[in-house]
């Protein structure tokens, strides 16, 4: 597994296929193999940068606060280590907004944005609360103990009911993520600022995806976003929920496919 290191962080990647770069970023709690079915399609037409996100997957420990400057800056390393000076940046949830973050701090960076089961918005009070309480109850009782609450919101009631093989898989991938970067993480999420008022600064093409029965980012955040952005265009994932990449992996890369043909197509 390929590694580059930042400062105090070991960032793992994979480096799929070759053509017009795409660097793709996982949700919280997740790991690159989100997006493995995605990486691999769009490997054929694109060069594919499966990121691992700080404290998630095969890259180091976030052993130390963090924000959303310092998961744009991972992305950028990687980046600058390829010498690409330009690429489509794709993130579900906190990768979503990574990416966002992105294409306002470093938009020549940014070629073409697709921004999956976000929000721009910061954390209402009510759940930042609930973080907290969830924050202090895993100090006390594990990962392991609190995933029974944690699974309705990361999956939607159609997969919880068919795939069931799918949502045991990733309940342990989740209950195994090391404890001081999921709080690390957790607070980064907590602390974000609202980017609504900034994000008609954005000149990068962008897709915006969500399912239909995500209850972590609702539908709602992300027509925010697509309503933003200028020319955005917004699609809803039906029968998926927040990680709606895993649920219906043909239905979200066939979306993704033809956005990024349509790009090309343009130009731009």
């Amino acid at each position: 597994m390929p590694f580059i290191d930042r400062d105090e962080i070991r960032l793992a990647f994979e480096d799929l296929g070759e053509g017009r770069p795409i660097v793709m970023g996982h949700s919280f709690l997740c790991s690159r193999e989100m997006w493995a079915y995605q990486a691999r399609e769009l490997a054929s037409s694109h060069r594919v940068l499966n990121l691992d996100l700080r404290g998630h997957g095969d890259s180091g420990p976030a052993e130390s606060p963090c924000t959303f400057d310092d998961l744009v800056d991972d992305v950028v390393t990687v980046l600058d280590h390829f010498e690409i000076e330009r690429a489509v940046w794709c993130g579900l949830s906190i990768g979503g907004m990574t990416a966002m973050e992105g294409a306002l701090e470093v938009p020549d960076r940014v070629a073409a944005l697709v921004i999956a089961d976000s929000s721009a918005a910061a954390e209402p009070w009510r759940k930042r609360l609930k973080y907290r309480l969830m924050a202090s109850a895993l100090k006390v009782v594990g990962m392991r103990r609190m995933m029974p609450s944690v699974v309705p919101i990361m999956f939607g009631r159609t997969t919880l009911r068919e795939q069931p093989d799918l949502v045991g898989e990733w309940s342990e991938r989740m209950a195994s993520m090391h404890q001081p970067s999921l709080l690390n993480l957790l607070d980064c999420l907590m602390q974000r600022p609202s980017l609504l008022g900034e994000l008609p600064e954005v000149r990068a093409p962008t897709l915006v995806l969500v399912g239909e029965e995500d209850r972590s980012q609702p539908p709602a955040r992300s027509r925010q976003i697509a309503a933003a952005i200028p020319g955005a265009e917004l699609t809803v994932i039906p029968e998926a929920g927040h990680l709606s990449a895993l649920e219906q992996p043909e239905a979200v890369t066939e979306v993704i496919r033809d956005f990024l043909l349509d790009n090309a197509r343009s130009g731009a």
